[in-house]
């Protein structure tokens, strides 16, 4: 049965090939890089040429322990005295912009944090940004990457659960928002900053939806301003249905995340195991039981990887590869736009109460 994934197997690998490899600079030094960016880039072979960020201090402390040689006084400098190949972008999305245009017009390749940017307005001008200076330039929805989640969206470009009917996931965390407290007095919270990996993949598998309906929640006394329950629907032309359910405030100690495609002759279903106990996880799970391919019930799909930090590898190799033979970037910046609208959508509706077109 081991030779049915062959395929799938091969559309997940990750290995970035010795001559898609260019030295990297990274602007930020926050959480993100230090966990999963830079773990992620050692395993791929890949070397980070420097680093800077607004606060110094914790620029070289990242740069000691990860043996970075250059610590950069700010963009500027690193521009000026880097020859990196590819800007890893991994700021809040306020100050992505601003930075987006500087590297851009100084003609430099770009991979940049999600969300990249707070309104439509600016996601539409980074994109044209990219193309007006000729660049490659990817976001880092890093989850299109993650294996179990790649490995579903293989089977079913495969065709084996038939037309797609429906997809949900539906995740339940005590989420620690403490370890993040620049997003504490965000008014868009959840769906921008975490629900918009889940939006991100349903339109990778679906597309755009043609009307979308959110309703979210707070809890008294919680951390952070913003939102912190979010429950999104998305109907389609073709009819296709599409649900994400996203609590932060569980309780009961059984943290959990889940997706699920249903098809018109099969389903696939996984679990992503990150969630179960972030940020150290346990191993992803998916699963698929067809009637047009021999899986005789549910078949586990073999996931060696796991989302941190694995599927990090993904992002910056989509970005690498474009370089080197000009194949398509699976998270563009011109696509991303397209998850800004729907993310934007998702608010506009949250705020109304009423469902939204896109």
């Amino acid at each position: 049965m081991i030779d049915i994934f062959e395929e799938v197997a091969e559309f997940c690998r990750l290995e970035i090939p010795k001559e898609h490899r260019l030295p990297i600079a990274i602007i930020g030094a926050g959480g993100i890089v230090d966990g999963a960016h830079l773990p992620a880039y050692k395993k791929a072979g890949l070397t980070v040429d420097g680093i800077t960020d607004v606060d110094q201090v914790k620029a070289h402390d990242v740069a000691a322990r990860h043996g970075i040689p250059h610590v950069y006084a700010n963009v500027d400098e690193l521009l000026e005295k880097s020859n990196a190949g590819v800007i890893d972008i991994a700021v809040p999305s306020i100050a992505q912009p601003e930075i987006f245009a500087k590297v851009a017009q100084a003609k430099r390749n770009i991979l940049a944090q999600k969300p990249m940017a707070p309104t439509i307005e600016q996601g539409v001008a980074m994109a044209d940004l990219v193309d007006s200076n000729a660049i490659v330039a990817g976001v880092n929805q890093q989850l299109r990457f993650e294996e179990g989640v790649a490995a579903a969206y293989k089977m079913v470009s495969l065709g084996w659960i038939g037309t797609v009917t429906n997809m949900s996931i539906t995740v339940n965390l005590a989420t620690p928002w403490e370890m993040w407290p620049w997003a504490k007095d965000l008014d868009r919270l959840e769906v921008m900053l975490h629900s918009i990996h889940y939006h991100d993949l349903i339109r990778w598998f679906l597309g755009d939806p043609h009307s979308v309906f959110c309703a979210a929640g707070r809890t008294k006394g919680q951390y952070p301003r913003g939102e912190t329950r979010t429950i999104s629907t998305a109907l389609y032309d073709s009819g296709v249905t599409s649900l994400v359910h996203a609590n932060h405030v569980n309780r009961g100690g059984d943290n959990s995340g889940e997706f699920r495609i249903d098809g018109e002759k099969g389903s696939i279903k996984g679990t992503l195991g990150l969630l179960y106990d972030y940020p150290n996880g346990r191993v992803d799970t998916v699963e698929v039981s067809s009637s047009l391919v021999p899986t005789d019930g549910w078949l586990p799909y073999p996931v060696t990887t796991r989302w941190f930090p694995d599927a990090f590898i993904g992002t910056m190799g989509s970005v690498l590869s474009a370089i080197a033979i000009s194949t398509p970037v699976r998270s563009s910046v011109r696509d991303n736009v397209g998850t800004l609208k729907l993310v934007d959508a998702l608010y506009r509706s949250m705020d109304s109460g009423s469902s939204v077109k896109l």
